[in-house]
């Protein structure tokens, strides 16, 4: 029987000529992920564990994004904690203010991870990775902490769905619109311990940034992971860049999956997650001119703060105004991407145009700061989960979608159609 791109890649870790769906396997780690967060609650419980040193101090990653710059003395303290264990064991790659820059974002940027690796994160959003090939999750502080000491992490092998995607993505469909119709499809447990497989022609037309945004909402739809091939716009990404051997892994032609979708991706509209799921969606014509008034328009996070999402962004904003009463937050995803937007002249845009531009922080996404949104306030943003109270009072709502529409939502304080821009 045939394995998927993501049993290989566990199989290869295990050092198994195969594995199969359900089975429990020890696996080597290439990377073990930390933030401001999570880390705190891993090293608390490593030091419980008497450990004294770790597996490879360039295999952890520490990333002070949540919280950073620290917003109150909690925060300082938990990153006061991460630096303190960061210098007692000289890991290699943590990154504070200055150098930091949202994890998922920043780990792909640093080269990090790369094709056929195996990483794991106490942030759910570790799914990203497998934009690039590699068999990366989300997992508990405590395993992270086990990962930390020993290099290894247990798992069960997930079964796969595949998403034959075919066509070519028209107008402002980008990568948030495909995840998005997805899991409106599907719905936010239709792939629950699985791995989402992308495969099919259409992936051709999708640039990094899209997949890379695809891959981090597979969460969304509950898998334990998505994951892309790898191909020429993988390896322009990745040449000179990833840190480790890239090992490139493809599907048996007769791997097994539990259910497989086709996706036209020429036929798809910009859509948007209504409150209070992401599985909630409805296309940008099935909204009203007027229907959604807006008060925070949020364009950045491990989802959508790339380089191509910000110049998509400043397309629908230039030489406009965002609405009065509206609060347009930019929050580039790193430094770099900062750097780069502003010597692009994507800052004089946003700027112009009434908006505001963050350092790199994950800030608004989980209602840590930079953006809380009040009771009764409505928010548009690229993030990725839009929960009862997820960006600030239960009271409040967050809409998910696109950088383009979201932008034009900020022009006019409603959902809009960035077509009608």
């Amino acid at each position: 029987m045939g394995m998927t791109m993501s049993q290989k890649i566990l199989a290869a870790h295990a050092g198994l000529d195969e594995v199969k769906a359900g089975q429990l396997i020890e696996a080597k780690l290439d990377l073990v992920l930390g933030n401001d967060v999570t880390t705190p609650v891993a090293i608390n419980v490593f030091e419980e564990n008497g450990a004294t040193s770790v597996f490879d101090n360039t295999k952890i990653a520490l990333i002070m994004d949540h919280f950073t710059p620290n917003k109150d003395i909690k925060a300082a303290t938990q990153v006061q904690q991460s630096r303190a264990f960061a210098d007692k064991y000289d890991i290699k790659n943590y990154r504070d203010v200055g150098t930091m820059g949202i994890e998922h974002a920043l780990l792909p940027e640093m080269g990090l991870v790369g094709p056929g690796c195996l990483c794991i994160g106490a942030d759910s959003h570790t799914c990203t990775y497998g934009a690039l090939g590699a068999f990366s999750t989300g997992v508990g502080s405590t395993d992270m902490c086990a990962g930390m000491m020993s290099g290894k992490a247990w798992f069960k092998v997930p079964a796969a769905i595949k998403f034959n995607l075919v066509g070519n993505p028209q107008g402002y469909v980008s990568g948030k619109d495909v995840i998005l119709h997805i899991i409106g499809k599907i719905g936010v447990d239709g792939a629950l311990y699985k791995s989402m497989e992308f495969v099919g022609e259409g992936v051709q037309y999708l640039n990094i940034d899209d997949r890379l945004c695809i891959a981090n909402m597979a969460i969304e739809a509950g898998a334990k992971n998505g994951i892309f091939p790898v191909d020429d716009i993988t390896r322009e990404y990745c040449g000179g860049r990833y840190q480790g051997t890239p090992v490139e892994f493809t599907a048996d032609d007769d791997a097994v999956y539990d259910e497989e979708y086709t996706i036209d991706l020429s036929e798809l509209r910009p859509t948007v997650a209504f409150p209070h799921l992401p599985e909630n969606t409805r296309t940008i014509d099935e909204i009203g001119e007027r229907e959604v008034k807006i008060d925070q328009v949020v364009i950045g996070s491990c989802t959508n703060g790339r380089i191509s999402d910000l110049r998509a962004a400043a397309g629908v904003l230039k030489g406009k105004n965002v609405a009065r009463g509206v609060r347009c937050i930019v929050i580039p995803g790193t430094q770099k991407i900062w750097q780069q937007a502003m010597h692009e002249g994507l800052f004089d845009i946003f700027i112009d145009a009434g908006a505001v531009v963050s350092t790199p922080t994950c800030g608004p996404c989980l209602g840590g700061h930079m953006g809380i949104l009040a009771a009764g306030e409505r928010a548009i943003s690229t993030t990725n989960r839009n929960f009862v109270g997820r960006m600030g009072h239960v009271d409040s709502e967050v809409y998910l979608a696109s950088p383009a529409v979201a932008a034009a939502s900020a022009v006019t304080g409603y959902i809009t159609n960035p077509e009608k821009i």
